[in-house]
């Protein structure tokens, strides 16, 4: 099976490296760019991709706009956030946009593939450093949670 991407970033060396990384598997195929994240979504929505990988912030529209917005019309259609924040807030916001998984611009390149295909097989990938600011922040709204976890206080 080969897995059907659209690569969205303002920056085009960045989208040609991706290009080039992507191409050099032979189950993916880039099957188009976007600079901004309304081009992303107007693409999208045209040509249906397996995989979106979306950087955050873009021109026009941003990537957690424009990951709600192809969430919510192709909800088929994975994104797979690639950016430079590992804040608790960029990634919850991100996810609870919809995106299937967050990993840092620091990424090796088999990482990135290598949670790409993750995504369409339902994974959701993760970056260790971001995965344990998102558990930390659900523990601190989770009634109750704190009393759960190993080496707490127990009221």
């Amino acid at each position: 099976m080969t897995i059907r991407v659209l690569i969205a970033d303002d920056h085009t060396l960045f989208r040609e490296g991706l290009r080039s990384l992507f191409s050099s598997e032979s189950d993916l195929e880039v099957v188009a760019e976007a600079a901004d994240g309304e081009e992303a979504v107007r693409k999208t929505l045209e040509l249906h991709p397996d995989v979106v990988v979306m950087d955050v912030m873009m021109p026009n529209v941003n990537g957690i706009d424009a990951t709600r917005r192809i969430c919510a019309e192709l909800p088929a259609t994975k994104v797979l956030v690639l950016s430079m924040y590992d804040d608790a807030e960029h990634v919850q916001r991100l996810l609870a946009s919809g995106a299937s998984g967050y990993l840092l611009k620091r990424a090796s390149s088999e990482e990135l593939v290598r949670a790409l295909k993750a995504v369409v097989g339902g994974d959701m990938p993760l970056d260790p450093s971001v995965a344990a600011g998102v558990v930390k922040a659900l523990l601190r709204h989770e009634p109750g949670a704190a009393g759960l976890r190993c080496g707490a206080d127990t009221p």
